[in-house]
């Protein structure tokens, strides 16, 4: 199982901060594309970070890990 931060209006659309996924081995890439099939969230500019440490789309992901999702922000 790992668990998904989801920051900003990832987690508004969703009505919950995190989520947990129990569908292991994953890539990033892949769990990208079954979260925006799941709670239809475009994720094409996301971020992701993994264990605090940004990740690829290829990293394949463990039980345990802890994945953060983070959309383009913008401010001044």
């Amino acid at each position: 199982m790992i668990n998904i931060l989801l920051f900003a209006h990832l987690g508004e659309a969703i009505g919950e901060p995190s989520v947990t996924w129990t569908e292991l081995p994953i890539t990033v890439g892949d769990l990208k594309q079954k979260i925006t099939q799941r709670y239809n969230l475009p994720l094409q500019s996301v971020m992701v970070a993994v264990n605090e440490e940004y990740a690829e789309d290829q990293l394949e992901l463990k039980a345990g890990d802890v994945v953060a999702l983070i959309p383009p922000v913008s401010g001044g």
